[in-house]
């Protein structure tokens, strides 16, 4: 699972600073999460093929989250692009993206689905063989959901000296890989839990763009390997957190260690801020595990 930062900061882009923007690669998808101003740009610059991309997850209708969205479809238009795409966000998001097509008379070359999201319930709103991706319901100043990017359970591993030793024929070792029980060369039933074992922990990545304090989506991330969770202010300015709805980085933290993951992401600064430490330090004082976020950074988990 790989994490490509295109831009972690709140309200307006800067010389330096992006607003939200992220890639999330994980069971051969490449993830768009939000697409703030400039994301087509972050793209090329980070090397990120645009043609991989087939599915965008939009957080809400603030224009620090998506306004780089009509220009990103734009450009995969004018590169003659042939996939289909995939936009999931909140109702509207087709509207807006839309109007701006109709007037500048520029209709994509490919198809493009619209998924328009309404309920205030986690609900499961993508799925395959591989990945299943879930809402966050969110409490901002307007409709806002976050996503939960599950891996499912792999393959199981072949323990191949037990394989052969129970002379289990070539042909079934997909079969036992599936979880299967098989017969073997003598004609006997080989439990599948003799010859193989688990393979790797599925991975799981939770996105909460903006919200205020809201312990009701624990229950949503419990266990999650990553958390990226908004840490617009410091603790100085609590009183702005809850006047905007937003959250500080004490508070994600709370959210973090109540929801037991493993890593805390901190991102959406405000650019009120000179530096990034002290949102590492206010966070660390409750969640040890924390980690900053910085455009152009990459994790791999």
């Amino acid at each position: 699972m790989k994490l490509s930062i295109l831009g972690c900061y709140s309200a307006t882009p800067r010389a330096l600073n992006n607003t939200t923007s992220q890639v999330l690669e994980i069971k051969n998808h490449m993830f768009l999460i939000d697409c703030g101003e400039g994301t087509q740009v972050q793209l090329r610059k980070h090397k990120i093929k645009f043609n991989r991309i087939k599915h965008i997850f939009i957080s809400h209708l603030h224009g620090d989250h998506f306004f780089g969205l009509v220009g990103l479809i734009s450009t995969f238009r004018l590169l003659t692009r042939e996939t289909d795409l995939h936009v999931y966000g909140p109702k509207g998001i087709k509207e807006v993206v839309t109007l701006q097509m109709k007037l500048a008379d520029s209709w994509t070359n490919y198809n493009l689905y619209f998924h328009e999201l309404t309920s205030k319930k986690s609900e499961l709103i993508f799925e395959d063989d591989k990945v299943e991706v879930h809402t966050i319901p969110l409490k901002h100043r307007i409709y806002t959901n976050g996503y939960l990017f599950k891996e499912k359970q792999g393959d199981r591993k072949l323990n191949i000296s037990a394989v052969e030793e129970a002379n289990i024929n070539v042909a079934y070792y997909r079969k036992l890989k599936q979880g299967f029980d098989v017969v073997n060369e003598d004609g006997l039933t080989i439990k599948n839990d003799t010859v193989t074992q688990a393979g790797p922990k599925p991975k799981s990545y939770a996105f909460c763009s903006d919200t205020m304090y809201k312990e009701d989506i624990v229950p949503i991330i419990k266990n999650v390997d990553v958390l990226y969770h908004e840490s617009t202010f410091l603790e100085q300015h609590a009183h702005l957190a809850g006047k905007t709805k937003h959250s500080t980085a004490k508070e994600a933290a709370r959210i973090a260690i109540q929801a037991n993951v493993d890593t805390l992401l901190l991102g959406h600064y405000s650019t009120r801020y000179d530096g990034l430490n002290a949102f590492k330090q206010e966070a660390q004082a409750v969640f040890k595990n924390v980690e900053l976020t910085e455009d152009g950074k990459t994790f791999e988990f």
